[in-house]
């Protein structure tokens, strides 16, 4: 049985998209309204997802601490010796949220964009390890979610799936909206429930 479930999932990846403190906890300099709602089931899904043998990317941000590398729009956020840099490297801002664990055999993939595939190897990375089909979660929906899905839908993954329980946005309207612009492209957007029970 256990070999049986393996092989149903052997294509397929996670991808945690920012589950970092900068993002999730309030007060957090990029903190996302609804990001706190759904640590229990990014936790379900990476548990789920490694009883199913399947791989866990753990997708992140981490700036230079002078902002050389981020998006134009965000540059201000880095110029006050004050305030705290958004996720820059080695801060508490920049860790993984309490519960989540980059374990031995789980891939870290560093971002500076919204997209996952932008200017990263992680299609080549995918590819090389056989993954044809993408499970993502994280925030935030619009952003990062929402682009790396499109990316993975242009660069014709088989199956696209964004867990909607396992998302979250700043609200719930821009949550809703984004996973059906998500779900008319062909994107998968069941419910961490449904997706147990496949």
């Amino acid at each position: 049985m256990a070999a049986a479930a393996e092989l149903k999932w052997k294509n397929t990846a996670l991808l945690v998209i920012d589950m970092q403190k900068d993002f999730i906890l309030r007060g957090g300099p990029m903190h996302v309204g609804g990001g706190e709602a759904i640590v229990a089931n990014v936790i379900k899904a990476v548990q789920l997802s490694r009883n199913r043998s399947i791989p866990i990317i753990w997708v992140v941000r981490e700036h230079d601490p002078f902002g050389r590398d981020v998006e134009l729009f965000r540059r201000h956020l880095y110029d006050s010796a004050e305030k705290p840099k958004p996720t820059s490297k080695g801060t508490i801002g920049a860790e993984l949220i309490d519960g989540l664990v980059i374990e031995e055999g789980d891939y870290k993939l560093v971002k500076t964009r919204f997209s996952a595939f932008f200017n990263t190897h992680l299609n080549s990375y995918l590819h090389c390890a056989g993954v044809t089909n993408l499970v993502i979660i994280g925030v935030q929906t619009p952003n990062c979610i929402r682009q790396t899905a499109f990316d993975a839908v242009a660069l014709d993954y088989e199956t696209v799936t964004v867990i909607v329980d396992a998302t979250a946005a700043a609200t719930p309207d821009i949550h809703i909206a984004n996973v059906l612009d998500m779900t008319n492209i062909g994107v998968a957007t069941p419910t961490l429930q449904e997706w147990c029970d496949i």
